[in-house]
């Protein structure tokens, strides 16, 4: 496991218990899913303009 895909497990994980809540996981987990992957590539562009 790599130390940046902690960020989409967090965010999938966050979506799913907030979709619980509404009684719509699988929607909930896509969407933190598209969060974690959108903060990953925002990371991952802002690393490579201060190096």
């Amino acid at each position: 496991m790599k130390k940046e895909d902690l960020v989409i497990y967090g965010c999938v994980i966050a979506g799913a218990g907030i979709g619980l809540v509404f009684d719509a996981a699988i929607p909930g987990v896509l969407a933190g899913l598209g969060l974690g992957y959108i903060l990953k590539a925002g990371k991952a562009s802002k690393e490579g303009k201060e190096g």
